[in-house]
């Protein structure tokens, strides 16, 4: 065999990547999705740790197996039925700029019309959750994918990143729709922050999965190595606890009657995409250009992972947490500063005098010259 059709059969190209992860996609809905457990159900940490191991298995399988767990806890919440035997459900709800996808009335029903990007999962889904731009304001839509007018569009994803997630724009044409839930309905429920968390999952998931490179070349006795190993372990560490603590307060208020679960979300997205931003830098550091070169995995998942945590918006993000926080009164419990006790009997800043005396003498602090 030469080496060219050596490194073919070692480096799949986009359409082969695709195409497995969408089998895997299928075979995981089939047998899997329907023991996942609903956020809030009291089994938020199951959930969590479902789509964690996802993540550190292949993250493109993970983006598409998230939508259609977060697809199934929407329906649920809206009052609608879950997908039923043999289907896959995606959430397609990016507004980036430009032109969008709008919906109109037409007869007893809806129909949408115009673009949408970022369909993960577009060639393989049967149906999708679409956000759309009505008379009355913003809605979800669910809609088929087998319609003549639904045209996913080649060539929109140029990234190597998430390659297998199959995420291009679609253009939808007269496609029929059905409403779910009222104007607004997709982002003011409680489940759009419990959703957001599992994406931090899969991250998360994604980050181990680059650290396993670590972990193996940390096998030598190179401390430098061992240095950064350990620093990974520390964000890692911290961000899955914060993760697992999520998850009770989840189970412990799902319908978000403390008005907690917004700060919540962004507090933990914000941790694990800083998280993982530090396994990407450390892990390339202490290993250098060698397995993103030669290690056709860890390349995968260090570029599946660069791109996967720009769903956090990063600053625009922060911003609006740090506004929150600006405005959230001092959780009960903080332990409080102690104030300085008032001067009684001092003499500047020397230790307290009987009232009546002198202060001691004491050396003068510092080296004598």
């Amino acid at each position: 065999m030469s080496v060219g059709a050596e490194t073919r059969r070692c480096v799949p190209d986009a359409e082969e990547l695709r195409r497995s992860v969408a089998d895997r996609f299928a075979a995981w809905a089939d047998a899997e999705a329907r023991d996942l457990p609903l956020p809030g159900a009291g089994r938020t940490r199951d959930r969590f740790a479902a789509l964690y191991a996802l993540g550190r298995t292949d993250l493109s399988l993970a983006r598409l197996a998230e939508g259609h767990a977060d697809a199934t806890a929407i329906l649920r919440e809206l009052g609608e039925a879950p997908p039923g035997p043999g289907e896959r459900w995606g959430v397609w709800a990016a507004q980036p700029p430009g032109t969008g996808l709008q919906a109109c009335r037409e007869g007893d029903g809806w129909i949408v019309e115009g673009y949408k990007a970022y369909c993960s999962g577009a060639h393989s889904c049967t149906h999708g959750l679409v956000t759309a731009d009505t008379g009355e304001g913003r809605r979800l839509f669910a809609v088929r994918t087998d319609h003549p007018g639904y045209a996913p569009l080649e060539g929109t994803w140029q990234a190597i990143g998430m390659a297998g997630s199959d995420t291009p724009d679609v253009r939808f044409t007269a496609v029929p729709a059905r409403p779910v839930g009222g104007v607004g309905a997709y982002l003011d429920r409680p489940g759009f922050q419990h959703g957001g968390i599992g994406v931090a999952a899969c991250w998360l998931g994604g980050a181990r999965a680059v650290a396993d490179t670590l972990r193996a070349a940390a096998r030598t006795e190179d401390p430098l190595t061992a240095a950064h190993l350990g620093a990974v372990d520390v964000a890692l560490y911290a961000a899955e606890t914060v993760l697992w603590e999520a998850a009770r307060a989840i189970d412990a208020d799902p319908l978000d009657r403390t008005g907690a679960a917004r700060l919540r979300s962004l507090r933990v997205r914000a941790i694990a995409e800083r998280a993982c931003s530090d396994v990407l830098d450390r892990v390339g550091r202490a290993t250098g250009a060698g397995p993103l070169c030669h290690d056709p995995r860890h390349a995968r998942n260090a570029a599946d992972l660069t791109v996967y945590i720009r769903q956090h918006h990063a600053e625009r993000d922060l911003a609006e947490l740090g506004a929150l926080v600006g405005q959230q009164p001092e959780p009960e419990g903080m332990p409080k500063a102690k104030p300085e006790p008032a001067p009684e009997g001092r003499s500047g800043s020397g230790p307290e005098a009987k009232p009546g005396t002198a202060p001691e003498a004491r050396p003068e602090a510092g080296p004598r010259l």
